[in-house]
């Protein structure tokens, strides 16, 4: 699922390389943290945080799959 989060978030930046994922456990959940390119927050979060929520809301259908609970936080 890391690798999940890392795709969507490189095909929406304009620097790909700055893009990175840390994989956390917390209280039984998973935590994705991602981190991108200032210059990028914006295309990342979008207009009223809609891609954020686009994003937690593909992430958490594969966890699904999986029966896992799974939080992607966005980190500057």
């Amino acid at each position: 699922m890391k690798e999940l989060v890392e795709v969507i978030a490189k095909s929406l930046v304009d620097d790909p390389k700055e893009v990175v994922v840390y994989e956390k456990e917390k209280d039984g959940n998973i935590v994705f943290e991602l981190h991108v390119a200032q210059e990028d927050m914006g295309k990342v979060i979008g207009k009223q945080g809609r891609i954020a929520k686009a994003i937690r809301a593909v992430v958490k259908a594969a966890a699904s799959k999986e029966e896992k609970k799974v939080i992607v936080d966005i980190v500057q």
